[in-house]
C-alpha cells in the first residue's frame, strides 16, 4: 500500500520560514516525479514544484521562485519542501504527490497523493 504522510505545516508570520516534510512508502518512486501542490481557502489546488526521484531535474511555479526548495532524501524516502519568506498568499493545504510523468505541473497526471498539511500565514 503506498502513503505519502506530510508533516511540518504550521501558523507562521509572514516574511517567516518553514519546511514541510513528506515521508513515502509501499513503492519505488526511482521513475517517478514528486510534487508539492497546495490549495489556497476556496480555491482550486495549484503546482509548487516538482523533482525528479532519479536526478536533481526540477521544475517550479513562479509564484514560489527565490523562496521555496524542494529536495529529497534518498536515504529516508522523504521529501522537502523549504519554504523562505512565505507570503500571506501561501496561505493553504499542502499536498505531496508522486506522478509516472516527467516533471508534470498538471494534478490530474499525479497518481499517489498524501492527506495534505495546512500552512497559515498571518500578517
Amino acid at each position: 500500500q503506498v502513503k505519502l504522510v506530510e508533516s511540518g505545516g504550521r501558523l507562521v508570520q509572514a516574511g517567516a520560514s518553514l519546511r514541510l516534510s513528506c515521508v513515502m512508502s509501499g513503492r519505488s518512486f526511482t521513475t517517478y516525479t514528486m510534487g508539492w501542490f497546495r490549495q489556497p481557502p476556496g480555491k482550486g489546488r495549484e503546482f509548487v514544484s516538482a523533482i525528479r526521484w532519479s536526478s536533481d531535474n526540477r521544475q517550479q511555479a513562479d509564484s514560489v521562485k527565490d523562496r521555496f526548495t524542494i529536495s529529497k532524501d534518498k536515504s529516508t524516502s522523504t521529501l522537502y519542501l523549504q519554504m523562505n519568506d512565505v507570503k500571506l498568499e501561501d496561505t493553504g493545504v499542502y499536498y505531496c504527490a508522486g506522478s509516472p510523468e516527467y516533471l508534470s505541473t498538471r494534478s490530474d497526471e499525479y497518481t499517489y497523493w498524501g492527506q495534505g498539511t495546512q500552512v497559515t500565514v498571518s500578517s
